[in-house]
């Protein structure tokens, strides 16, 4: 199982892109079939799928074009565990960054 938690960057987004790739093969796509539906270039599908390495914007439309949007709903949702939790993390949606001193 991977472990994001223990994992560095580049080796997280290899990950993400050996998991799309497998979604891809899932649905029996090529690499220049999924491109089209995801309206990129085929070599942006194999730069993500081989080295992890493509825009927000293209990993989104390539997400998309799978069939996965919905997963990207639960990614960095905020977890509460307790009440407190709730009322801070809603203090936080009303607040605005601490302002930096010009000292």
């Amino acid at each position: 199982m991977f472990d994001f938690n223990l994992s560095t960057t580049p080796e997280i987004c290899s990950e993400l892109g050996r998991r799309l790739r497998a979604r891809r093969l899932m649905q029996g796509w090529s690499q220049v079939e999924l491109a089209e539906r995801a309206g990129l270039s085929s070599g942006t599908i194999k730069n993500l799928e081989s080295r992890g390495q493509a825009s927000l914007e293209s990993f989104v439309q390539v997400v998309a074009a799978l069939g996965l949007a919905d997963d990207l709903g639960e990614l960095f949702r905020l977890k509460m565990v307790s009440i407190a939790a709730m009322e801070q993390a809603e203090r936080a949606n009303r607040q605005r960054a601490p302002r930096r001193s010009t000292r």
